[in-house]
């Protein structure tokens, strides 16, 4: 307990927010991401957002990866519920964690960098990956199959949500990208290119998606579903 003398604890004004705590510093760094872009994200850039001196951050994230880890986990929130379904086989609740996995990425500029790579263990990409695993388990799968396709999805997911992010960027989005590619496939010779140019020059990045995903789907089916139909 304090003497009389000792000075009173300094508290944040009655009505106003604590000026650094771990979920704003979170938000604020989400914000620059969807306003700047990963490239531009840094760590005296997130202080001077939050009028703080840089060094106050470490308090919370030691490196910029740490920060980048807890982006991912928060990103990642409400995934596994936006992807509950109230019947279906497993392949059908497979392809609604995926899709909201793309979905949760696709939300923010750069979402799919700054989740690769992190490893976050939070609740949030845990209980995910557990949903995941847990609907392939109660169908029979092998758990090391199990474990492996939710590797192979995942990894799907995060890599095309990466290029299609890539394309979308300002200055460099994907009708010039989709007319570079018409260009270079007309000026030279390349028949089969050409024959199917129409889709490879596609902006329907959720077309292409979603035959990726059902194209694994229906691998697991074939090669690891239990024969009794679970």
């Amino acid at each position: 307990m304090s003497s009389p003398s000792s000075p009173a604890p300094a508290r944040p004004a009655r009505g106003r927010p604590a000026r650094l705590d771990r979920a704003r510093t979170l938000q604020t760094a989400l914000d620059l991401l969807d306003q700047s872009g990963l490239d531009a994200l840094t760590m005296r850039r997130l202080a001077d957002a939050m009028d703080v001196q840089a060094g106050a951050l470490y308090r919370y994230f030691a490196t910029k990866q740490d920060l980048l880890t807890a982006m991912a986990e928060r990103m990642m929130e409400g995934v596994t519920e936006a992807a509950a379904t109230d019947g279906g086989d497993w392949s059908e609740r497979l392809t609604a964690l995926a899709r909201a996995e793309r979905d949760a990425l696709l939300a923010h500029r750069d979402g799919a960098r700054v989740f690769a790579g992190t490893h976050a263990t939070g609740a949030s990409v845990l209980g995910f990956a557990d949903a995941f695993v847990g609907v392939l388990r109660e169908a029979g799968f092998a758990d090391d199959a199990a474990a492996r396709a939710l590797y192979t999805v995942v990894n799907y997911t995060v890599g095309h949500t990466l290029e299609e992010q890539a394309a979308l960027q300002p200055g460099e989005g994907s009708a010039e990208g989709a007319g570079a590619l018409r260009n270079a496939v007309t000026a030279g010779t390349y028949p089969h290119l050409s024959a199917t140019l129409p889709t490879l020059a596609s902006t329907d990045f959720t077309g292409l998606f979603e035959f990726g995903l059902d194209l694994l789907i229906e691998g697991l089916r074939t090669r690891h579903a239990p024969p009794t139909g679970k």
